[in-house]
């Protein structure tokens, strides 16, 4: 069964785009952590994208890297995140997406990574620091291909390479809608739409567009256009600015439920 490909399907059918959620596993701490992501998966979220935490988080701003921190001061690794899983695996049925740095899987090691992911409930991995040429080394090693490699698109990627990169990819392609790093303010829409444009006439695969993206209006316009919206820093932000509250969890699900009435397509 291939969660990614049924939930765009029926996303689709129900004129619906989807919300795909990002939060670092751990944070901040293992336990809460496990309460808000399950929370999310049942109040709204499509996607869950389950961060690794990781020391050098080069393409993230300094929300996220603080979230990971967080999470590193637990011991969180890359089999706690596996853990965690397979937890929330018992809950709910919707894709889960390990986000890591490649650092944390070759540490983990590149050769069980896959099948293990597999049987914890997972259903693709997205590595942010490894490149379209170098994938083949972690890639070549899988035995099974119901497990997605979801790969990132730059808004300076040419058409071209925007082509090989979806030729290598499955599951969906994650467009980053601005140069920079997670948690920067502000959204080029016209640049977006460009885009995407450019990328749906090189694959048929679903495009999911992250970076940027805070408020309810931003989802709403970027759904208008792209097949998913993915929430990162927003949530961190909020569980950072929460952290000592007893309303944490309650306070994320009525985001996410905030967040997910804006991407159907009325």
């Amino acid at each position: 069964m291939n969660r990614l490909k049924n939930s765009f399907e029926t996303l689709k059918q129900n004129n619906d785009k989807a919300l795909v959620g990002f939060v670092t596993a751990g944070d901040p701490d293992i336990e809460t952590s496990l309460k808000i992501v399950t929370a999310m998966c049942e109040n709204g979220m499509d996607i869950l994208e389950l961060g690794v935490p990781f020391s050098d988080p080069s393409a993230d701003g300094p929300v996220i890297q603080r979230s990971s921190s967080r999470a590193l001061k637990h011991d969180v690794s890359l089999k706690t995140v596996m853990d965690m899983i397979r937890k929330i695996r018992k809950i709910t049925s919707i894709p889960i997406i390990i986000f890591s740095y490649y650092n944390p899987i070759m540490a983990y090691g590149i050769e069980n990574f896959q099948p293990d992911a597999i049987a914890a409930g997972a259903d693709g991995v997205l590595v942010v620091d490894l490149p379209l040429e170098e994938s083949p080394e972690l890639t070549s090693l899988w035995n099974q291909t119901d497990f997605s490699l979801i790969n990132l698109v730059a808004p300076t990627t040419p058409k071209e390479r925007m082509a090989k990169i979806a030729s290598a990819s499955s599951g969906f392609l994650y467009l980053v809608s601005k140069t920079g790093v997670t948690g920067s303010d502000g959204l080029d829409t016209s640049e977006i739409e460009t885009q995407m444009n450019i990328l749906r006439s090189v694959t048929d695969l679903p495009v999911c567009v992250g970076f940027g993206i805070s408020t309810a209006e931003d989802v709403a316009t970027v759904a208008s256009m792209a097949d998913g919206v993915v929430i990162g820093s927003a949530f961190e932000r909020l569980i950072e600015e929460n952290i000592n509250s007893p309303e944490l969890v309650s306070i994320i699900v009525q985001q996410t439920a905030e967040y997910k009435a804006a991407t159907k397509q009325n």
